[in-house]
């Protein structure tokens, strides 16, 4: 099972969801933990009897809420073997230092910060950040309404004198009305609906899929098709 962290104060629900969904569509079993303080998925996400920690399926992905590690994941399961989580990728939302520790992202095979440059999901995801003891490298998912060059430059600035190596690409959302109006009907439909997103959107989307999992693109953007087709 390989894991990928999402890490930040900016919130990353729908966009780990439409990666799950085509990760799903390339027929790879996937799990995502919504380990944030404010647990997101627990009023997005459908579920029919929800308790303090849970997983319920969504449109054939996994989504566990309310679990402090791995263990605990297990334990519900039933299966306490290290190696009896049976997916093929994990995805995990972080919003806090404890569960960066608790999730050990340190391990994980991909690891990404999330975050707009509103001063609330800047700052806080990158005093989220700072008590990381160990160097980590993170790759930067940004979303901004223009992407200036000094947006960039001033998050290495704010993030100087961290354990964080910033990976060598950023991948970069775009902050459109549009989008946040699919993302909303999505909510409201409980379903999982690329068509309507902005090309940029989706470009991106596509690219980071590619990024962390290293499946051949032009397979990756059939599976969008495929969704895309049936929305």
């Amino acid at each position: 099972m390989k894991t990928i962290g999402f890490i930040g104060a900016y919130d990353k629900t729908d966009l780990i969801i439409y990666i799950a969904k085509i990760l799903t569509t390339l027929k790879q079993k996937v799990l995502i933990v919504d380990s944030t303080i404010t647990q997101k998925t627990r009023y997005t996400v459908p579920v029919i009897n929800p308790t303090k920690s849970y997983i319920t399926e969504f449109e054939r992905i996994d989504v566990a809420v309310g679990f402090n590690n791995f263990l605990d994941i297990r334990k519900y399961i039933g299966e306490m073997d290290a190696q009896a989580l049976q997916y093929d990728y994990a995805l995990i939302d972080i919003d806090s230092q404890e569960n960066i520790e608790r999730f050990q992202i340190g391990t994980n095979e991909k690891n990404y910060f999330v975050t707009a440059f509103d001063m609330y999901s800047l700052k806080r995801g990158l005093e989220i950040l700072s008590e990381i003891k160990n160097p980590i490298q993170l790759t930067k998912v940004l979303f901004s309404k223009e992407m200036l060059k000094e947006e960039n430059e001033y998050l290495d600035f704010l993030s100087l004198g961290s354990k964080i190596i910033w990976g060598e690409h950023k991948i970069c959302f775009p902050l459109e009305t549009g989008d946040q109006s699919v993302i909303i009907e999505n909510q409201i439909i409980s379903r999982i609906k690329l068509k309507n997103l902005s090309e940029q959107y989706k470009e991106s989307l596509i690219y980071m899929v590619e990024g962390m999992t290293g499946i051949n693109i032009n397979n990756i953007k059939r599976a969008f098709k495929i969704i895309e087709r049936e929305g």
